[in-house]
């Protein structure tokens, strides 16, 4: 595999170096949850033992590292650190929308049928007061954007799409759909944990509204943290739903009991938030950001056509649609879906972990997730066990 050179201060070589733990396997499951870079499991034992040692002497320390976290997942989305807030999850992130609009009996939401339960668990929610969920139907992942164009009224407040599909592989198109959003004068709501990572996304050029994810997999943080990006227009058009110190203008001013919420993103985060998953989180936006999208986005895309190429020369059934002329437009991504005639998949990747090769099994199927790190040796020890079988 060649490397992509790009004006950055890290290279791809410097990124597997970075990962030298997960390089002992062939990790091939980043859309489910990733291996900490170095610095990232450094972080979390610094923080236990600086916990254990002197309690919290070094809070005021941790939360101007917090804020460093906040301004690295800015950077990587090209946004500003006042539209920032941390959550638990990419659920949590999705349901400030769902909870914090001002919906109205009739109202609707468009998305697609084939989304992870996340981005349709807190819209189906909002049935109880009159929100009709509109789940359109693709073609293995692939979106009919005429027909999603028709999905939308004048009463469609919310468009709410993964821009990777978790069960076929599928990107979808960011541009396309914020031009459905505008000229339909619908809010633009993006689930990007499985494309936030590796693709390159500026919102303050792109008219995303709200972006969520979690840190947990293509980011390379730990479980328990993730961020939401609330377009600074947006602010008060959303209620905020998980109220408590940490959501007002004075914080630590305690007995000054006023309701003002903080200017920012950062009145939605409520109280205290996992400390320790922020230092770690900040770790690895670091190390991505320093690496930069477009490189680690070349390389993914150069592995995973390489690794179609590969399983279907073993026999294998490659069922993503890697066509860019199908439906239109640049639809890869780092999640592979493919088939083994006669083999059971439980089967087959309970014999991979056997041999230190990490995948998963979605649906019947495998799928293997590979970040910029992995070279092609790693490849290699799948195509052998790919043949035994």
């Amino acid at each position: 595999m060649t490397t992509t050179s790009v004006d950055t201060t890290r290279t791809i070589a410097d990124f597997r170096d970075e990962m030298s733990r997960s390089a002992q396997m062939a990790y091939f499951d980043h859309a489910a949850l990733s291996p900490l870079p170095r610095a990232t499991a450094e972080r979390i034992s610094r923080f236990a033992d600086q916990s254990a040692e002197v309690g919290n002497v070094n809070w005021l320390e941790w939360l101007g590292e917090a804020e460093e976290c906040r301004g690295a997942a800015a950077t990587l989305i090209g946004a500003s650190s006042e539209e920032i807030t941390f959550t638990p999850s990419t659920t949590f992130g999705i349901n400030i929308v769902a909870e914090g609009l001002d919906w109205r009996e009739g109202d609707n939401v468009v998305t697609l049928a084939d989304e992870f339960p996340t981005n349709l668990y807190p819209w189906l929610h909002l049935e109880s007061l009159g929100v009709e969920t509109r789940q359109i139907p693709t073609d293995n992942g692939a979106v009919d954007y005429d027909q999603l164009a028709a999905a939308c009224d004048s009463r469609t407040r919310v468009v709410s799409v993964s821009w990777v599909g978790y069960q076929t592989g599928y990107r979808v198109d960011l541009e396309r759909i914020a031009e459905i959003c505008q000229a339909k004068g619908t809010l633009f709501n993006l689930d990007a944990i499985q494309g936030l990572g590796v693709f390159p996304i500026d919102v303050s050029q792109l008219p995303v509204d709200f972006l969520a994810t979690g840190g947990q997999k293509w980011l390379l943080g730990p479980e328990g943290i993730g961020f939401a990006y609330i377009r600074r227009e947006h602010l008060e058009k959303l209620r905020p739903m998980n109220v408590g110190w940490n959501s007002v203008d004075h914080p630590f001013d305690y007995t000054n009991i006023d309701l003002t919420f903080k200017p920012s993103a950062a009145r939605f985060a409520g109280g205290g938030w996992n400390m320790c998953g922020t230092l770690a989180m900040g770790q690895s936006l670091k190390l991505l950001n320093s690496v930069g999208a477009a490189a680690l986005a070349q390389q993914v895309l150069d592995y995973t056509d390489l690794a179609c190429e590969r399983l279907a020369s073993a026999g294998a059934r490659v069922t993503t649609n890697r066509d860019a002329s199908h439906r239109g437009g640049e639809q890869r991504s780092g999640i592979v879906f493919f088939e083994l005639p006669d083999r059971d998949p439980v089967e087959f990747r309970k014999e991979c972990i056997r041999r230190n090769i990490v995948l998963s099994c979605r649906a019947g199927r495998l799928r293997i997730s590979p970040h910029a790190y992995n070279i092609e040796e790693d490849l290699d020890r799948l195509l052998e066990v790919v043949r035994d079988s």
